[in-house]
Order: structure tokens, then sequence, then C-alpha cells
């Protein structure tokens, strides 16, 4: 069933961010990434700006490590995507309505016309297949020459929802780790043959720091 009442969606928008707040904050972080500039802690003094992906089974742990203002999260238009800007919002994080399947265009134009802050986007989202890079991502990065930080994150111990990306949900007092790429660059005005290459690119790029994020949390099992 789906929610469309506004003051519904916005009492589940408080709870739910307070839930996620104190339930995340358990957590003890791990993080490294390839090239120390591009962790979101020195960009933001930097001043460069990034396109950073993870997976959408992941998206617990940017909500509470990266909430800062500078962050601009896509969320898809469809009917529970305003039950996630709820949430999302009240943690601090901006939002930018949009996917690659719906409203990607007018998410890019409004993108397009930020000056500052980050585009934080689940390349899997809104509905799969898990773990796969969807080329709207791509398209975005070569539009704003904006370079794409792909993250691998995982949890040492968390449950898996019986969903298309088996969306994890980490044990309180758990270890979350994050593993960065390296900035990928991509060209300006592609064809449709150059899209593919670096999504494949971007893909492969993203599966090899989450299969080392996956192997890292193993470390702090019991």
């Amino acid at each position: 069933m789906k929610i469309r009442n506004p003051k519904v969606i916005q009492g589940i928008g408080v709870v739910g961010s307070k839930l996620i707040d104190r339930w995340m904050g358990t957590m003890t972080y791990h993080t490294r990434f390839r090239d120390p500039e591009i962790n979101p802690a020195i960009a933001n003094r930097s001043g460069q700006r990034y396109v950073y992906a993870f997976f959408h089974e992941t998206l617990l742990f940017p909500a509470k490590y990266w909430n800062w203002p500078s962050m601009h999260i896509l969320i898809s238009e469809h009917a529970d995507g305003e039950i996630i800007t709820q949430i999302v919002k009240r943690l601090g994080i901006g939002v930018v309505r949009g996917s690659s399947t719906r409203g990607g265009v007018k998410a890019l134009l409004k993108f397009q016309g930020m000056k500052t802050g980050h585009l934080c986007i689940t390349p899997d989202g809104p509905r799969g297949p898990r773990r796969k890079v969807h080329p709207g991502m791509v398209y975005l990065a070569s539009s704003t020459g904006l370079p794409i930080i792909g993250a691998g994150l995982a949890y040492s111990h968390c449950w898996r929802a019986k969903s298309w990306d088996r969306f994890a949900v980490p044990k309180p007092y758990s270890h979350a780790v994050g593993v960065g790429t390296r900035a990928i660059h991509v060209p300006a005005e592609l064809d449709r043959d150059g899209l593919e290459h670096y999504r494949a690119l971007v893909e492969r790029e993203m599966n090899d720091v989450q299969d080392e994020a996956d192997a890292w949390a193993e470390q702090f099992r019991d």
C-alpha cells in the first residue's frame, strides 16, 4: 500500500531520521581511500566537487557518516521517494529528486545549476539489478565534468532484507567500513559506445572496492 498522506509521510520522516541517527551512531566507522584527497572531509575544504556513488543496499552508511549539507543525494521520484526525502533532509543531507528512469533530465538540470556541493548516487537503484551501474550516472558525470568516486561500504554484522538489493541493516555496535576508488574522470560529449565503456569501467571499479570492503568487514567478525 502506498502512503500518500503528507502528514503521515512527515511523521515517518521525523521518526525515521531519529531512529537512523541513533542506530547508526552506535557503529564504529573505518574508511580508506585510494587517493586521500577525494575523502569528502578533505574535498569539502578544498572546494573540489565529486559524484559519490555507492550501491543501494548500503544507503544507511552515508546517511549517517556523510550527513553534511554539502552532500546532495539523488532520490527517485517514485512514491516511496518522498518518505526517503523526508528522512534524508532531517539527517542534514540535501536532496535532488530524479533518477535514470524518472525525472532524470530535471535532476541533471538542477545539479548543473548548483555551484557548490557533491552529488551522491546509488547507480543500481531504485530497482536494480543489484550492483549493476546504470548509464545515467556516467552521462551526468560527462555532462557536468565532475569526477566519479565509487565507494564500497560494508558492515561486520548485519541483517539482509529479501529485496532485490538485499538491503543491509547493520546490527547495533557493529563495525562499518568504507573503501573509495580513485577519481574516475569521464570525458565530455561521449557517444553511445563511449558511455558504455565508462559505465562498465565504473561498475568494475565499484565492485572491486565493494569486494575489498566486504573482505575488510569480515576481519571484525567474531
